[in-house]
């Protein structure tokens, strides 16, 4: 086989968080006066860090530092409160992980969701599967596509980073994947579409979790 572990991104992969983040984003534009967007709409807004989520926004003439910054502020609040009312685990990734169970492959995850939020996340929605490690955005690591934070994982696990798949649905994924020099698969059930994810370096394009095991050899 190989390869020998998987990096899951968490947002538009593992978990469906959209209306959560949108609904937080929402009403933090309401309360300071400005339109609110449909939910669908952040699909091309997340994935960057709360701080490029809301400057996305924002409306163009209102995205200066001092407003970018208090509308963050009260967006991590306003996640803090609704972050798991309609958050929830893709259809299929369950039977996905469960076959992965057993097999003597690794899987981690990383996201641009702060790092207490990447792991909160994980505890609450994906208590049963053994992800190690579960990294999410950290003062002292640059946000994905940098690679920092993938090659951390392939140092922590002690496998080569061409022996790592990675899963994920933006273009920030497959940025990340191909940097670290691993082998970038992208999940259409996501925020962003085939264009975007191959234009990036996507190597495969998955339509559903369960298509995954056909990489790694594994018959469900």
């Amino acid at each position: 086989m190989p390869f020998k572990a998987i990096i899951f991104d968490l947002d538009g992969t593992l978990l469906d968080t959209l209306e959560d983040l949108g609904t937080a984003a929402n009403r933090v534009l309401k309360r300071n006066g400005f339109p609110a967007h449909d939910i669908d709409a952040y699909r091309n807004m997340v994935g960057d860090g709360a701080v490029v989520l809301i400057r996305r926004a924002l409306p163009e003439d209102r995205r200066n530092d001092a407003t970018i910054y208090d509308c963050v502020q009260a967006f991590r609040a306003e996640y803090e409160r609704g972050w798991k009312i309609k958050t929830r685990p893709y259809d299929g990734v369950a039977e996905m992980l469960d076959a992965l169970v057993g097999y003597d492959i690794k899987m981690a995850v990383l996201s641009n969701k702060p790092d207490d939020f990447t792991k909160r996340c994980v505890s609450e929605f994906l208590p049963q599967w053994n992800f190690n490690p579960v990294l999410g955005q950290r003062d002292s690591v640059p946000l994905k596509p940098d690679p920092s934070g993938a090659i951390e994982i392939s140092r922590l696990l002690n496998i080569l980073p061409s022996q790592f798949v990675y899963l994920g649905d933006t273009a920030i994924d497959m940025k990340t994947a191909v940097t670290a020099g691993m082998f970038p698969v992208g999940a259409l059930w996501g925020f962003r579409s085939a264009q975007e994810l191959l234009t990036n370096g996507a190597q495969l394009l998955i339509k559903r979790p369960t298509e995954l095991l056909r990489i790694l050899d594994i018959v469900v």
